[in-house]
């Protein structure tokens, strides 16, 4: 694929991915809210769709790393939501769709996308593995913060005491610091150019919604 290809590529999955959120912002204000928090899913799989589509090349070591941290992130909710132990106690509610184990399935995919975002950002920084981990595990963090106050309001999921603990925080951390330590051990491709746009677009997206 050429480079004007590849350019082509980004802009319109960059634009749509504007569109859709910014869609959602205004619609959820409206009285279509329940319509549109119902599309919760169907953009996080356009999300990941898109930013696999301008991923390139596919090699085995990929789809193993996606394969763990889907899997790592579903199961690891699922201990949290049964336990208590890991994030603190919590429950899904309805946005988030078809559930297994009382989790939402897509809840794997959200994580296996805010891996592979950051894991990408960071790996152009010229330090070392745990250091790259270290910092997106910190960014991950940050995103969470403003996730949690959006996730309480529309029914995303919700905390036993209605806000969340500094455990959930830690285990943020720790879970994000070990799938990325994962992310920058293995070698596949890492050089995708939309993974910035998107954490950006997701960042100022709970952003706004967490304050208004």
């Amino acid at each position: 694929m050429s480079n004007e290809q590849k350019d082509k590529r980004l802009f319109l999955s960059t634009l749509i991915l504007v569109i859709v959120h910014v869609s959602g912002i205004i619609g959820i204000q409206t009285e279509y809210k329940d319509l549109f928090l119902m599309c919760t899913p169907f953009n996080l799989l356009l999300s990941i769709g898109l930013l696999f589509w301008n991923h390139g090349e596919f090699q085995k070591s990929f789809f193993i790393f996606s394969a763990v941290t889907f899997l790592t992130g579903y199961f690891i909710e699922v201990v949290g939501v049964k336990t208590g132990m890991i994030f603190g106690h919590y429950f899904y509610g309805k946005t988030l769709g078809f559930k297994i184990l009382d989790v939402p399935v897509i809840i794997g995919i959200n994580w296996l996308m805010l891996i592979y975002i950051v894991g990408v950002i960071c790996n152009r920084l010229n330090f070392s593995g745990l250091i790259k981990s270290l910092l997106g595990a910190t960014l991950l963090t940050t995103l969470d913060f403003f996730i949690e106050v959006v996730a309480i309001k529309y029914d995303f999921w919700k905390w036993a005491n209605y806000t969340p603990t500094v455990q959930n925080f830690i285990a943020w951390f720790v879970v994000s610091f070990l799938l990325l330590l994962l992310f920058h051990s293995m070698t596949f491709n890492k050089n995708n150019k939309l993974a910035r746009g998107l954490f950006i677009i997701q960042l100022v997206f709970f952003v706004i919604l967490s304050l208004i």
